[in-house]
């Protein structure tokens, strides 16, 4: 029998500090459970579709069998960040009330470079593979996220994937469009396996597990401004729409593989 995935709820505790420039500003953050985390906030840049985009791309990753840290769903309290002196960190934790999305933190990790630590051919065809599959265009040479952690690669920051939910009526044809950001992936050069992986990922990823996923998005990030869609219809076109991609398979991989 099928395990669903599931993901535990902490309670943001103490906003610590931002971790970099950006729309989103995610930030280090402590929990209830005493583990510091990644914290994505819906208040933050394009609001709830980059946390949904991270949560489906990190969780297919790890069904996968790819490392990725632990995600989580962050509530933050009505209550939280008043007494925060920057006004625009403020502002984003009030945007950002409820539910949430955060990654553990892994102390002591440093950013991938392929040249410091190149990795074997199965684990890049099995990266890229991924990326195409949910058009992660987010995994350059300029910006790897990746990081290496007690000698293992991981995979972090997915937010960027699933481009098609910014252009919702179209994702259809998006579905089974050429994903042309693959020729910048960091890992393309060393994916020599991509036929093997296709035919062993597209095993893995039955509907029944990609459905569990996206079961996983919380219906308040669904209530969309300006849409009429329920909850409930919302999630069935990203259910359809990885099924239509993973259909696709053959097609975006050997795009990959032309694209060496």
């Amino acid at each position: 029998m099928l395990t669903a995935p599931s993901l535990r709820t902490v309670n943001v505790t103490r906003y610590m500090q931002p971790l970099r420039e950006g729309g989103s500003l995610p930030a280090l953050a402590e929990a209830d459970d005493n583990f510091k985390y990644v914290l994505k906030f819906k208040g933050g840049g394009h609001g709830v579709k980059t946390l949904i985009a991270e949560l489906i791309g990190g969780e297919i990753a790890r069904t996968l069998g790819l490392k990725v840290p632990e995600l989580v769903f962050a509530h933050l309290d009505e209550a939280f960040g008043r007494t925060e002196g920057d006004e625009e960190i403020q502002d984003l934790l009030k945007a950002s009330r409820g539910m949430n999305l955060a990654l553990h933190f892994l102390s002591g990790a440093i950013n991938y470079d392929p040249v410091v630590n190149p990795i074997n051919a199965e684990l890049a065809s099995k990266i890229v593979w991924l990326d195409a599959f949910i058009t992660n265009m987010d995994r350059t040479f300029r910006n790897t996220n990746m990081l290496m952690w007690n000698k293992e690669l991981w995979l972090i920051d997915h937010g960027s994937c699933l481009y098609f939910q910014y252009t919702w009526t179209n994702w259809e044809t998006k579905a089974t469009s050429a994903f042309v950001y693959i020729k910048d992936h960091v890992l393309l050069p060393n994916a020599t396996l991509l036929n093997e992986i296709n035919t062993e990922f597209k095993k893995v990823l039955t509907a029944d597990k990609l459905k569990n996923i996206v079961e996983l998005i919380p219906n308040e990030w669904l209530q969309w401004e300006g849409s009429d869609e329920t909850p409930e219809q919302i999630k069935d076109v990203y259910f359809q729409f990885l099924v239509k991609r993973l259909n696709y398979a053959d097609t975006f991989t050997k795009e990959a593989i032309d694209a060496r």
